[in-house]
């Protein structure tokens, strides 16, 4: 049966970012999007975190991702922008709500799309990933820790690929063992770095697969990489973040020869920008949740005008059914934003989900089946 949904307004801030974790140590979760907190379970107040530059309809804040960063015990925040160049962490004050975070920065980027963490070398730590779709690295960071284990605040990192001049990174980023070695590959919109036995001094192989792929130049962030159909082998699920589709590449392989069979999963609708894979309805099984990003390129895109909506797919053994958690025209409905989250934010053993974006943040209580 599919999930009942409880929609909660939380503000009309259109940041298009937003996390969830305990800002105050009190045992509760709490939102954190763009310039503010608002602190669980009711999340009705918000504290203020610092001003975020903003550009336009957008705010130079595209991803809110929880970490200690500096070992003190509070959990502060990485982000990025495309048009701060940087990317960057916000210093939790202690989970005091009257005084603002501190931000550092931790590299010149240029344009960030958006970031994600992923434990690209398997040690138990996240490692992070900017998506920088003109530069024509791919950069990998590692949070340094002391000899005690502790985190410095300082980070690390590496250049694992370096395209040809005249090419990019491009839009669209993904982690995951394609490969089938157990190791963590680097998936970008055009193709894929194979990861080495050791990530930080081995040789990243570049296997450019996605030429012809549906999605375009505009591959979604993140770009899911999970052994869809039970073959033992991972499959990638896309969205155009820019355009309408999502799919899901199937990985054919016969002896070494790699190749990939699309599969539409959804070609009428438009922005899937970002996407989760997780367990939504404590079945077991993983679901795609993920929905439109409202106003991505502020009304210039194919499909922008559209009805839209937040969703979660289920795999059914051989294609993918649509649920609805929303869909309507603007000012019903609510999309994803950029880089949304999914928690149990009131401790019943049901994931909910926090949506942020242009149209506001709100969350979607997870009420069952029944």
């Amino acid at each position: 049966m599919p999930l009942r949904w409880e929609k909660q307004w939380i503000s009309d801030e259109t940041y298009e970012s937003a996390g969830v974790f305990d800002v105050n140590s009190d045992g509760h979760p709490d939102i954190v999007s763009g310039a503010w907190w608002y602190p669980g379970p009711d999340f009705r107040k918000k504290h203020f975190i610092g001003e975020v530059k903003p550009a336009g309809e957008y705010f130079d804040d595209f991803s809110t991702i929880a970490m200690d960063v500096n070992g003190d015990g509070w959990t502060d925040f990485i982000t990025g922008g495309w048009w701060g160049n940087t990317l960057r962490w916000r210093e939790n004050p202690r989970g005091d709500p009257s005084r603002q975070w501190p931000e550092h920065v931790i590299d010149n980027t240029g344009n960030v799309e958006t970031t994600r963490a992923w434990d690209v070398d398997l040690d138990g730590d996240l490692e992070i990933i900017p998506n920088t779709p003109a530069r024509n690295e791919v950069v990998v960071y590692k949070l340094l820790r002391d000899r005690s284990g502790r985190q410095t605040g300082q980070f690390k990192s590496r250049s694992v690929f370096r395209f040809p001049k005249g090419q990019s990174q491009g839009h669209g980023l993904g982690c995951g063992d394609l490969a089938g070695n157990g190791r963590m590959d680097i998936v970008l919109g055009r193709g894929w770095l194979e990861a080495p036995p050791d990530p930080w001094k081995g040789k990243w192989l570049w296997h450019p697969d996605f030429a012809d792929a549906p999605w375009g130049w505009a591959a979604s962030v993140p770009m899911i990489v999970a052994d869809i159909n039970g073959d033992g082998r991972s499959e990638i699920v896309v969205g155009n973040a820019h355009g309408y589709g999502l799919w899901w590449a199937e990985q054919i392989r016969k002896g070494s020869n790699r190749a990939w069979k699309y599969h539409a999963i959804d070609p009428c609708n438009a922005q899937y920008h970002d996407m989760i894979w997780v367990d939504l309805d404590g079945d077991g099984a993983p679901e795609l949740v993920t929905g439109k990003r409202h106003r991505a390129h502020c009304g210039n895109e194919p499909g922008e005008w559209d009805d839209y909506g937040i969703y979660y797919f289920k795999w059914t053994g051989d294609s993918f059914a649509k649920q609805i958690v929303t869909y309507a025209p603007f000012g019903e409905a609510k999309g994803v934003g950029i880089h949304f989250a999914v928690a149990d934010l009131r401790g019943t053993g049901r994931l909910d989900i926090v949506a942020p974006g242009k149209d506001g943040l709100c969350v979607f209580f997870n009420e069952g089946t029944t």
